[in-house]
């Protein structure tokens, strides 16, 4: 099932970037979702960059703040 979304991030002067998400999440974890979990597919874009890409294996891996807080919600939440 596709799901998207956006992700308050907090800036350190108060306020919240926005991280938006679109994922592809299973029932049950294989060997092709992120970690071996529920998601196989995930985007995250912050002011219109691709900050994150991930499709059966890491495309464009998360190197910023933003990028791997929204990736750990994530997971949190749907993996």
């Amino acid at each position: 099932m596709w799901k998207e979304g956006t992700i308050g991030i907090p800036k350190p002067d108060g306020g919240y970037k926005a991280v938006h998400y679109w994922i592809k999440v299973y029932e049950e974890g294989s060997q092709f979702g992120i970690n071996g979990g529920k998601i196989s597919k995930l985007m995250l874009k912050l002011d219109g960059e691709i900050i994150a890409n991930y499709d059966r294996g890491w495309d464009v891996e998360p190197a910023t703040k933003e990028a791997n807080l929204a990736l750990c919600i994530l997971l949190n939440e749907h993996n």
